[in-house]
């Protein structure tokens, strides 16, 4: 697969994608509501409410991508929950779109999906109760908490849906923690006074680069059927180790395995081990 259609390539996800498989050869089309603000890709103006829209898209028909003969596309379009709109609308839009895209993807034999779901999937931000252990991974039980979260967990069953009836086309599913640009860790000084600051994902993160390369990882491995990979970083946000952490804040959270002094505490092994994924980034580095 070199020919890759990303929805919503102008958003930090998707910029951050887009640069990832140009670098490693790809050749990619943007679908988005805006256009980019680093334009490196053709940019096609679509509402993925619209199934019309979206199916015309993505087949490339009167060359509204600039590409013919798309093989694969990665789903990053949608409502983010740092912006989410009413609770009907992100629901409304969210649903509707990844709907839209699994279907004509489908209908048009694409080769994969690879979309984006979330961690908020995983009972984020733990009001009503606290995680069920940590390091959370893929086993722990589905409890979305926001209408956002329920649109990625609709998602993750219409992944699962449609992989049954087309077997041939995998639908990969990237639980995405908190995204951050390398600017943004000037910020993370705030965090380290109270832990209860950033409790609500167990101190996770993701850099956008990261973001990047899980998606082209995900295009690539060899992965069938429907399946969901939590990707984080490799760390946490915090300079207090995991026990002092979870000591404080979740002191009757069962700990399964080693935790590390700062080791994410939002599994990524699932994603190490099928996708070969591995965090690049750290922003411990900028610190020092």
């Amino acid at each position: 697969m070199r020919k890759i259609i990303v929805t919503g390539g102008s958003g930090k996800a998707g910029r951050a994608t887009i640069r990832e498989l140009l670098e490693h050869g790809y050749e990619v089309a943007n679908l988005d509501l805006v256009p980019s603000p680093d334009p490196v890709a053709p940019f096609t103006h679509i509402e993925l409410t619209d199934f019309g829209e979206t199916i015309d898209a993505l087949s490339g028909l009167e060359g509204r991508t600039g590409m013919r003969g798309a093989e694969a596309i990665v789903h990053l379009g949608a409502i983010p929950s740092s912006a989410m709109r009413s609770n009907e609308a992100t629901f409304r839009i969210n649903a509707v779109s990844t709907y839209n895209v699994f279907l004509a993807a489908a209908k048009l034999g694409f080769e994969r999906v690879v979309w984006a779901s979330s961690e908020t999937a995983l009972g984020l931000p733990f009001d009503r109760a606290p995680p069920a252990y940590a390091p959370l991974d893929e086993e722990a039980p589905v409890l979305p908490e926001s209408s956002y979260a329920l649109t990625k967990t609709l998602g993750e069953e219409m992944a699962r849906q449609f992989s049954r009836w087309h077997p041939d086309i995998p639908f990969l599913g990237l639980r995405f923690s908190n995204i951050m640009e390398p600017w943004e860790y000037e910020g993370f000084a705030g965090f380290q006074n109270d832990p209860r600051v950033r409790k609500w994902n167990l101190w996770g993160y993701v850099d956008a680069r990261d973001v990047g390369q899980s998606c082209r990882r995900a295009l690539e491995a060899a992965v069938s059927g429907a399946e969901a990979f939590i990707i984080a970083a490799a760390d946490t946000v915090m300079e207090r180790t995991n026990a002092e952490l979870m000591a404080e804040v979740f002191p009757r959270t069962p700990l399964r395995g080693e935790i590390g002094t700062h080791d994410t505490l939002l599994s990524i092994e699932k994603a190490r081990r099928m996708l070969g994924y591995e965090p690049r980034h750290s922003w411990r580095a900028h610190k020092a």
